[in-house]
């Protein structure tokens, strides 16, 4: 089914936003359909992360969100971490009984997802005590393990060298329906998304397929 038949997941009109009273985002208008991989770029400051978060809570109920800083708990370890992302599921009981032993159900799921992030020897390590990219894997990891349909990722992989970036991302891809990222690193949104959403100076400067997206464009962005 072509994109333009597909429900759309998230539809902005005009819509400005702010980030500590200040306008980030001035009459921005976009349509992000179901099946599409996004990358939003451009410099810090744009107004990624603000248009990130109100993507978010347009469909709150169906996103996985990863933000750019974590917010783990440091003296849990990485299991009960990526746990977190699946509490909605279960009862308060369940969940106090797994947090003071792991149980079956989650236990198996969880080893799984720790293979797949590379963090098979990490599952169960205080998260205080692993490396800034183990702690962006648990993050991400959390995220998956909320299993939803969209998945929203702030920078979810810029703590990781190129090659488990793109291994992260290439997972990200498989589990979810729809994917909006904010990526530093133009090549890889390139490589990973469909389409490139270009922001500069509070506006968006170019929303196109990434196969039509030039060097020159990219480069624009990033002058002062």
């Amino acid at each position: 089914m072509p994109n333009k038949a597909k429900p759309a997941m998230f539809e902005l009109h005009k819509i400005s936003l702010k980030y500590r009273e200040q306008t980030v985002l001035k009459d921005a208008s976009l349509t992000i359909r179901q099946g599409e991989s996004v990358a939003l770029v451009g410099p810090s400051g744009a107004g990624k992360s603000t248009l990130l978060k109100h993507l978010r809570s347009l469909q709150a109920a169906k996103v996985a969100w990863c933000p750019q800083h974590a917010g783990l708990v440091p003296m849990l370890s990485a299991y009960h971490n990526m746990y977190m992302g699946g509490l909605g599921r279960h009862s308060a009981l369940y969940n106090l009984a797994n947090l003071l032993r792991p149980l079956a159900g989650p236990k198996a799921e969880l080893q799984a997802l720790a293979q797949s992030l590379a963090l098979d020897a990490e599952l169960y390590s205080r998260v205080d005590e692993l490396s800034g990219g183990q702690q962006q894997r648990v993050a991400i990891g959390r995220a998956l393990y909320q299993q939803q349909t969209i998945f929203i990722g702030d920078e979810p992989v810029s703590a990781v060298d190129a090659i488990q970036a793109d291994k992260m991302l290439s997972l990200i891809s498989q589990r979810h329906q729809t994917i909006v990222l904010a990526l530093h690193d133009t090549q890889q949104a390139l490589r990973v998304c469909q389409r490139i959403i270009g922001l500069k100076d509070g506006a968006i400067a170019f929303d196109l397929p990434s196969a039509q997206v030039t060097s020159e464009q990219l480069a624009a962005l990033y002058q002062a």
